[in-house]
């Protein structure tokens, strides 16, 4: 199967775990846009959704599905969204299409994370994949001196030449080089640092289940 197919697989399979009558949390990506289609088919059983990005929002919109702001709602019974790499806790990087922070608040805002993936982001320790970490511009090349005193190389993120502006009006830094051993420390101890909005680990936000796809089918992991 190619991993476009593996992507709809797992998109589909996401939909076991929609609860008919509650709002779903919707994730940002190439995974969740195969989501996001599958959805249209039950969006008649479903109030409507808390999406983490502009972009998901249209996607959305364009096929009929309500979108709520969060703060309309007070809690979602599920999430569901992508990740760059997952480990064998359940522990993620995400933010390669830059909606990390979005993507972190609903899924703070849910009580069940439900991680659709193909079996090529399953890693044994976090790192391989960029560490996107969304910062305020004027606070870059500090953080940047910062991941490199651990080790890591910290690039500005460009699109058409120019620094990308996310959804927040704000910066992604990528960082290489980084081997986090410790995920639940490591976010918490670079999400202190002035001028990050969000790192890219999703720790203290995991997932509780993983549906991976492979070439044998949908792989089920609970963390």
């Amino acid at each position: 199967m190619t991993q476009d197919e593996l992507k709809a697989l797992v998109g589909q399979a996401a939909l076991d775990y929609v609860v008919p009558g509650e709002i779903v949390g919707v994730g940002t990506g190439s995974t969740v846009n195969k989501f996001i289609e599958a959805l249209a088919t039950m969006k008649d059983r479903i109030p409507g959704a808390v999406s983490s990005s502009v972009a998901s929002t249209a996607r959305l919109q364009a096929l009929g599905i309500p979108v709520l702001d969060s703060n309309a709602v007070d809690e979602l019974s599920v999430y569901i969204d992508g990740a760059d790499e997952i480990d064998g806790n359940g522990y993620m990087v995400k933010g390669g299409g830059a909606a990390l922070t979005r993507e972190k608040i609903v899924a703070a805002q849910s009580r069940r994370f439900v991680c659709i993936a193909d079996e090529s982001k399953l890693v044994r320790e976090l790192g391989t994949f960029p560490l996107p970490v969304e910062v305020i511009p004027m606070a870059t090349r500090r953080i940047q001196r910062q991941f490199a005193a651990m080790g890591g190389r910290a690039t500005v993120r460009l699109k058409d030449g120019q620094p990308l502006v996310t959804d927040n009006g704000q910066h992604i830094l990528d960082v290489t080089g980084l081997k986090i051993s410790d995920p639940l420390a490591f976010e918490s101890e670079v999400n202190q640092w002035a001028g990050v909005l969000t790192v890219g680990v999703f720790a203290h936000q995991k997932a509780a289940i993983c549906l991976l796809g492979t070439a044998q089918g949908v792989k089920t992991l609970k963390y």
